[in-house]
């Protein structure tokens, strides 16, 4: 199964981003707002019996992160020129929690620094124009109180994910 770990924005925030300009664009795919989330960790695909493992890995997070204020904006953002996103503030700590936790299970952890961010679409090809998109204005922020262990069912239309685990942050 494939997993990762992840903070899920408020209602409020999720509102704000739903109200950015998402137009139809030939090689764009839009992302929805049930897929709107903070990866703080991707583990990868992870065999069906190591998931009590994987269970406690992320739950011992709970003994070392603190529930923190998380800011979006203050723009619109892009990688590369295959993703548009929306940067996140304040999950710096979560996240290196999270992958000291974690490190012993699933994929090896990401060499790069966190970036922390919810995705608004990806280019098919990376070909499709991105600027007219970036510098948008956004701004919001909420708490965030625990992190998810979260299973992606890949599809057609694009992931469906279903948390597994909700862990408290202290």
């Amino acid at each position: 199964m494939r997993l990762f770990v992840a903070v899920w924005p408020s209602e409020e925030v999720l509102d704000t981003v739903a109200a950015l300009r998402r137009p139809d664009v030939a090689g764009l795919r839009w992302t929805t707002r049930d897929q709107w989330h903070v990866t703080l960790r991707f583990l990868g695909s992870v065999d069906d019996t190591d998931l009590d493992e994987v269970v406690r890995a992320v739950r011992s997070v709970e003994a070392t992160a603190m529930a923190t204020d998380v800011s979006v904006g203050p723009t619109v953002g892009r990688f590369g020129t295959r993703i548009l996103h929306v940067p996140t503030h304040g999950l710096d700590e979560v996240a290196t929690a999270t992958v000291a936790a974690t490190a012993h299970v699933g994929d090896r952890p990401e060499p790069r620094p966190f970036r922390g961010h919810l995705t608004l679409a990806r280019s098919r090809r990376g070909d499709t124009d991105l600027r007219p998109f970036v510098g948008t204005p956004i701004d919001g922020g909420w708490r965030a109180e625990e992190i998810t262990l979260v299973r992606s069912h890949l599809g057609g239309a694009g992931a469906r994910y279903e948390v597994i685990e909700r862990v408290p942050l202290t």
